[in-house]
């Protein structure tokens, strides 16, 4: 494969846990000739460097940063907002600070404060997750075929031949490049992602506080709605810190619709419910 031809030849990646790592592992795949250079704890930076995902290690974000001209955050978003100020004055003028949190209105409210266009700061989330992390499930095809969100703080910013060198690199690593708002991304993401989430949770805890189940009548219907209540928490408690409202308006609307099959478990409501399902389900089968 030829080397990657882009104008980044130093990346950091701030968190080397499963998207992380599969972004150095991906730019390695890819051929990217340039240096990955890793932040995390040592035990990870071992092992990131032990299968490839980094060139280079530090146990200080600040080290790994203050040469790269590309800078991937990839930590819980509490920790995102949290470094964003300190990478503002630390980041080279000409850099791109990205980043792959899973609620962008809040970081993207931080990045205002700090950032404007040296460094220039652009919203990011990769929809390409797994409901186990860490380094060990990194990988290099991780964003193969999925969707890749971009979400600026301004659409100005997508012209800045960074953010445009940043979309085309995603569209190198094999993902779809999807722009878009923050408001949507986050009320979107609620539904599709964080419900689904916060759902499996819940079938998984309410079985496991249900005595006399017999698990071995578990299939693959409940294996795979349950698949999702192995993801960390950690994660997870600050996506709901971060996009709490629109959360909690997914919640509510599918208790309501709990609600109704609940009560029209005998009449023709049913079917209309099972037949709107199978429609979302062939429009997902035609944008695969």
């Amino acid at each position: 494969m030829a080397p990657l031809e882009i104008p980044f030849r130093h990346v950091a990646i701030i968190g080397l846990g499963l998207v992380g790592g599969s972004w150095g592992l991906a730019l390695k795949k890819r051929g990217f000739e340039g240096l990955r250079v890793g932040y995390d704890r040592p035990e990870i930076l071992e092992r990131a460097l032990r299968v490839g995902a980094i060139d280079q290690g530090e146990e200080n974000p600040r080290l790994a940063a203050r040469d790269a001209d590309l800078i991937i955050l990839a930590t819980p978003v509490g920790e995102i907002l949290r470094l964003l100020p300190a990478f503002s004055s630390i980041a080279l003028p000409h850099a791109l600070i990205t980043d792959v949190g899973s609620a962008k209105r809040s970081i993207l409210e931080a990045a205002r404060k700090d950032f404007g266009h040296a460094p220039l700061f652009l919203g990011g989330h990769p929809l390409a997750g797994k409901e186990r992390s860490g380094i060990e499930n990194a990988q290099a095809n991780l964003f193969e075929n999925a969707v890749y969100a971009v979400v600026p703080n301004s659409a100005d910013d997508l012209e800045d031949s960074r953010a445009k060198a940043f979309c085309a690199l995603v569209r190198r690593l094999g993902a779809r490049v999807l722009v878009m708002g923050a408001a949507e991304h986050d009320e979107s993401v609620a539904y599709l992602s964080h419900l689904p989430q916060l759902l499996s949770t819940a079938l998984a805890s309410l079985a496991g506080e249900k005595s006399g189940l017999s698990l071995e009548l578990a299939a693959s219907g409940f294996r795979d709605l349950t698949r999702l209540a192995e993801s960390p928490y950690v994660i997870w408690r600050d996506i709901c810190a971060t996009n709490t409202e629109n959360i909690q308006q997914a919640l509510d609307a599918l208790i309501r619709k709990l609600q109704i099959l609940r009560d029209h478990l005998l009449d023709a409501t049913l079917e209309r419910e099972f037949r709107q399902a199978r429609e979302l389900r062939e429009k997902l089968r035609e944008k695969i």
